[in-house]
């Protein structure tokens, strides 16, 4: 990129930075990229943002950061048998 085009492109992303905006690229299908489009629009408009977080933290970050033992204590256990009988191996001729 020629220096005449550099610092402007750098300066922007400078003002970006200072508002706390950053760049993020993804790849999903073409079918869904409208869909995307529209989380992004409804993330960044003021009077959407608020309800739109919370819609996806809703649906898409509760299981954020949960271990295996977490979500085995959150399953829905009633009525299932988790007993067994003890099981001491086969007999073994030395």
């Amino acid at each position: 990129m020629p220096s005449s085009q550099r610092n402007p492109v750098t300066a922007y992303r400078r003002r970006l930075k200072r508002r706390g905006v950053v760049r993020v690229e993804v790849h999903v299908r073409k079918g869904d990229a409208a869909l995307v489009r529209g989380v992004a629009q409804a993330l960044s408009d003021p009077a959407r943002e608020a309800e739109a977080r919370a819609m996806l933290r809703e649906r898409f970050g509760a299981n954020k950061g949960k271990g295996f033992k977490a979500l085995l204590a959150a399953a829905p256990l009633e009525g299932i048998d988790l007993t067994r009988e003890r099981d001491l191996g086969r007999d073994v001729a030395l």
